[in-house]
C-alpha cells in the first residue's frame, strides 16, 4: 500500500513539475531533490517595490507519500524578517491545515499562496515582525548566505551565477567609493596644507609690518627727545 502511494505522489509530482516548467510562478523558483522528488526545495526572489527586493530566499517543501491527498511542510531557510528559519510554517496551503487543504492544488498553487502570504503582514506560527529596513538589510545579507549553501548551489546554479556577478559588482563600487574618498581626502588635506601655508606667510607679513611700525615708532620717540 505504501509504494502505491509513493508511486501516486511521485508521479504527480512529475506533472506538477511539467506544469511549472511550462508555467513559472513570477518571482519564485522551485527544483526537486534528485535523490528525493519527496523534497523540493524553492526560492524567492524578492519583488521590485517591496522591502524584499534584491534578496533571493531559499527554502523547502517536504511532500507526505499521501501527496496530494495529505498538504506538504514548507520551511525557510534563508534569513528573511517575516518567517522564522528552519521552522515549519502555519499556512492555509501547508500540513498545520489538513481540513482546508484541496487535493487539486498543485505545486504553482503552494508557491503562489508562499509568495502572497510573505508579502503580508498577517501573523502566523512561524512568522517574526521586523520592520522594513530590517527585512532589506537581510535581503542584502541573503547573496552572501546562500552561496554558502550546498543545496543552493546545486540546485539553482542560474542563480548562484546572478549572486556572484552582483556581488562582483558590489565590491567593485565599494572599492570605487573607497577609491573616491580617498582622493578626496588627498585633495582635502593638499588644501589644508596650501591653507597653512598661505596663513603662515600672513603672520610672518604681519610680523614683519608691525616689527616695522615699532621700529618707525621708538625711532619717533628718540628724534623728538
Amino acid at each position: 500500500m505504501a509504494k502505491t502511494k509513493i508511486t501516486g505522489a511521485t508521479s504527480r509530482l512529475k506533472q506538477d513539475y511539467l506544469r511549472l516548467k511550462n508555467d513559472p510562478v513570477p518571482y519564485v523558483t522551485a527544483e526537486p531533490v534528485p535523490s528525493n522528488i519527496l523534497e523540493w526545495h524553492y526560492v524567492v526572489k524578492g519583488p521590485e517595490k517591496s522591502p524584499y527586493e534584491g534578496g533571493y530566499y531559499h527554502g523547502k517543501i517536504i511532500f507526505p507519500r499521501e501527496f496530494p491527498f495529505k498538504p506538504p511542510s514548507i520551511y525557510m531557510i534563508t534569513p528573511n524578517g517575516r518567517f522564522k528559519t528552519n521552522t515549519r510554517l502555519c499556512l492555509s496551503i501547508t500540513d498545520f491545515h489538513p481540513d482546508t487543504w484541496n487535493p487539486a492544488w498543485s505545486i504553482s498553487t503552494i508557491l503562489t499562496g508562499l509568495l502572497s502570504f510573505m508579502l503580508e503582514k498577517t501573523p502566523t506560527l512561524g512568522s517574526v515582525e521586523t520592520s522594513d529596513y530590517q527585512k532589506r538589510c537581510l535581503a542584502a545579507e541573503s547573496l552572501e548566505i546562500n552561496i554558502k549553501n550546498k543545496m543552493f548551489c546545486e540546485l539553482f546554479p542560474e542563480y548562484v551565477e546572478e549572486i556572484e556577478q552582483q556581488l562582483k559588482l558590489r565590491q567593485e563600487a565599494m572599492l570605487h567609493a573607497e577609491n573616491t574618498n580617498t582622493s578626496e581626502g588627498e585633495v582635502i588635506t593638499e588644501q589644508q596644507s596650501n591653507m597653512y601655508y598661505i596663513m603662515t606667510n600672513l603672520f610672518v607679513l604681519v610680523g614683519f609690518v608691525f616689527l616695522a611700525y615699532m621700529v618707525k615708532y621708538v625711532l619717533v620717540s628718540i628724534s623728538n627727545d
